[in-house]
């Protein structure tokens, strides 16, 4: 069941399908009401006894007869400041005259099959009849005379519901948008907890919850250049008994990566408003007669079934109806990254050693990362000359790709696109392309700065160069990186009244290149990067299927950054890889075991030297390698993830991805530390049927060790496999016993076990 129900009578919208109902009220003075919004109810002529008024001291009625219509009492739908609303606004828009003042009121609306395009923002599809209705309200200020419209898309299978706005002026003064929200929606009452997705380099997304108080809450990113490693465009609110498993939860995503707010204000009377989009510091977008502006997509997910059915619904519809192309339903190749093995120290020569090495393990994909192109020898240069460095690879890029692909691998790079350093041709050419502001002192991070991609001439020029390397070589795979945030916004090429438009605008020249560069070469997988994963946003998988989690690869930490991860994110889209120990990040020595079971969970790759491993980790990587090609369609295509033990609420961290017919799944269940004469442990699974019977397999992986321990002795190295049988219910209530004894031999802190388990 899905529809999108008009009762003419009562004017009251209806959205709903099997999971939820949203409803809306055309009320007395022409606005927009929310009425409710949850769990999926049976639908009525009249709601009516939904709306509720009366007077309270301090009110500005805005419709005194026959009721007492206060705006500050009722839950809008996209609510404006000024006439009797002393809360934070959806949108404001200053006119000729100064005002702010502005009266949307309800003209028509249309009820449509299937779902419509952002031109030039990133956003959910549908791709057959039937999946989705949409609900445009066109609402209309007389005295602007300019119309807003507000989109509502319901999908058939999932809890889901995006919102957009969209302002189209046709009045003959010039406006101003200052504030410009994807979306708001209201709560009768304040009973929630706040998830938002915080941290910083190397410690990404990690989950903070909080209790709603009176006031105002919420997160921002004002980084210009991405939605930042600081906090994710996310933020969900919670019953305060909701678990894991359990409860009510209202996500809140932004299909957007440039500056946000999401903004939480309650009420003295309890009442919560919730307002997701664009940030408005330093935002103005200028609307001339006949021009129109459109706000990012905000998806909205209900969950009855605790956080995890909502991130379930995320993965679902991110990686099936947002990421797009021929990667989307395509299990990613096995990489290797040659970054942390060499940086910038590598010739032809050191490169092609690692390829072969790569291709004896079983590798699919060799990267070269930064280091091939203009004169970069360090951080210092280079940037924007996208050509390659002939003392260093004398074969170009083109040989190479073609050498490697001789190997028998396919052939990936790295770029930076949006930066550029003051040593290199492209700066001596164009001083004026960086974003910059006359007289003032200009910001840099690692010696480099942010090109002006709100100017089509800058974009056209990158693209330029991208094309005639993409087409002369053989590329497979590209990592887009980007190291630096935004300072000093101001664009040489926009006038003074239309500044405010210059960090949106360079959004959407990202993702206009974005968007070029993907269609011109379908075939080429991008993988989006940001100091790791300070850019890890819906928008990006829009163009991107794939994001690197974080430059911190040390697997115990990875534990905490993946599952922060995934409460929004598809397992499919997390760039995860083994390194070399100590880690780079950390010092810390983790076993391989380790690190191989927690990367198996994302993309999947190595970032070390094949050839300073012994036989004994070899052998290993190319058992990994093996184990990720039977089991990377589960983990990447198909499998529903359940996360199952918090790492940052216990020592042990478990999570596991079923396949959707419940016949197949991996699980993982590791320890930050190990315990001295501890408590027996039992893990216990979750989404597997419970009448099914399944063959559990894991292997205890003993690396190398010159001394004797409880009773063991020396080692080369050895690996034990065992299995064994038992139904769903068993697996799920009672759990997997895991032997403490067997820590000790997969290394004791750190230690990790990974379950294969499969019907029989």
């Amino acid at each position: 069941m899905m529809s999108v129900i008009f009762h003419e009578k009562s004017k009251v919208f209806h959205l709903t399908n099997s999971y939820v109902s949203y409803i809306i009220r055309i009320m007395e003075n022409g606005q927009l009401e929310n009425l409710y919004y949850g769990k999926a109810v049976h639908d009525s002529e009249n709601f009516d006894r939904l709306h509720e008024e009366g007077w309270r001291s301090q009110a500005a009625v805005c419709m005194p007869d026959p009721s007492e219509l206060s705006m500050h009492y009722t839950r809008q739908e996209y609510p404006v400041y000024g006439t009797g609303d002393f809360k934070s606004p959806a949108c404001t828009i200053r006119q000729e005259n100064g005002s702010r003042i502005v009266d949307f009121k309800y003209v028509s609306h249309e009820i449509s099959d299937g779902k419509p395009v952002l031109e030039g923002l990133p956003a959910t599809y549908v791709e057959s009849d039937g999946e989705a209705q949409t609900l445009s309200v066109r609402l209309h200020d007389s005295l602007m005379n300019t119309d807003l419209y507000l989109y509502y898309t319901l999908y058939r299978d999932y809890p889901v519901i995006t919102r957009h706005a969209q302002f189209v002026h046709a009045g003959d003064d010039s406006i101003f948008l200052e504030r410009a929200m994807s979306a708001g929606v209201e709560f009768l009452d304040m009973k929630y907890d706040l998830l938002q997705l915080s941290g910083a380099w190397g410690r990404e997304r990690y989950p903070k919850r909080r209790r709603l108080e009176m006031g105002l809450q919420g997160i921002q990113g004002l980084a210009g250049t991405t939605a930042g490693a600081e906090q994710n465009p996310f933020v969900a609110l919670l019953r305060p008994d909701a678990t894991e498993d359990f409860g009510e939860v209202y996500g809140f995503s932004l299909v957007y990566s440039g500056n946000f707010l999401a903004n939480v204000e309650v009420s003295t009377f309890d009442m919560t408003r919730l307002s997701i989009g664009i940030n408005p510091e330093n935002f103005a977008w200028k609307l001339e007669k006949g021009q129109s502006f459109t706000t990012p997509e905000v998806v909205m997910v209900y969950s009855d079934s605790g956080l995890g059915g909502m991130s379930r619904t995320y993965h679902r519809l991110y990686r099936s109806r947002l990421i797009r192309g021929i990667w989307r339903d395509k299990a990613r190749p096995i990489l290797l990254n040659n970054w942390e093995g060499t940086y910038f120290d590598f010739n032809e020569e050191i490169i092609l050693k690692m390829a072969r090495e790569a291709k004896e393990v079983g590798v699919e994909l060799f990267v070269l990362d930064d280091g091939w192109f203009g004169k970069r020898d360090d951080d210092r240069r280079g940037l924007g000359d996208w050509f390659c460095n002939l003392d260093k690879i004398p074969s170009g890029i083109d040989g190479l790709s073609r050498k490697v692909e001789e190997i028998g691998l396919k052939f990936g790079l790295w770029v930076e696109l949006e930066m550029i350093n003051e040593d290199s041709d492209l700066y001596r050419a164009h001083p004026d392309w960086l974003i910059q502001a006359p007289g003032r002192n200009r910001c840099q991070t690692r010696h480099q700065y942010v090109l002006d991609y709100s100017r089509k001439e800058v974009v056209d020029h990158i693209y330029g160069m991208m094309y005639e390397l993409l087409r002369k070589s053989k590329i497979s795979y590209i990592k887009w990186d980007m190291n630096r945030y935004m300072t000093e916004p101001f664009s040489a090429a926009l006038p003074a009244d239309r500044q405010g438009e210059m960090m949106h605008r360079y959004i959407l020249g990202v993702y206009s290149l974005y968007e070029r560069l993907t269609s011109e070469f379908p075939e080429i997988l991008f993988e989006s990067c940001a100091s790791g994963g300070a850019r890890f946003d819906p928008g990006m998988l829009y163009y991107a299927p794939q994001t690197w989690c974080s430059d911190d690869s040390d697997a115990n930490e990875r534990l905490k950054i993946q599952y922060g991860t995934s409460v929004v994110y598809p397992i499919s889209s997390i760039g995860a890889h083994v390194s070399a120990v100590p880690n780079h990040q950390v010092m810390r020595k983790t076993p391989l075991h380790t690190r191989a079971s927690v990367a198996y969970f994302g993309t999947f790759g190595y970032e070390l030297v094949l050839g300073k491993l012994s036989d004994f980790e070899l052998s290993q990587v190319r058992q990994q390698i093996d184990f990720m090609k039977r089991h990377r369609e589960l983990i990447q295509i198909d499998g529903d993830f359940y996360r199952i033990s918090s790492p940052f609420e216990h020592n042990e961290t478990g999570w596991m991805t079923v396949s959707q017919d419940r016949k197949s799944a991996l699980a993982l269940y590791a320890q930050t530390l190990n315990k001295v004469n501890a408590s027996w442990v039992r893990f216990k699974l979750k989404g597997l049927d419970p009448d099914t019977k399944y063959r559990v397999r894991y292997e205890i992986v003993e690396e190398p060790r010159d001394f004797f321990i409880y009773g063991m002795g020396p080692t080369e190295g050895k690996v034990e496999t065992r299995e064994f049988l038992a139904y769903g219910d068993e697996l799920m209530n009672i759990g997997i016993v895991v032997d403490r004894i067997d820590f000790f031999k997969l290394g004791g802190d750190f230690a990790a076990f990974l379950y294969e388990i499969d019907a029989i």
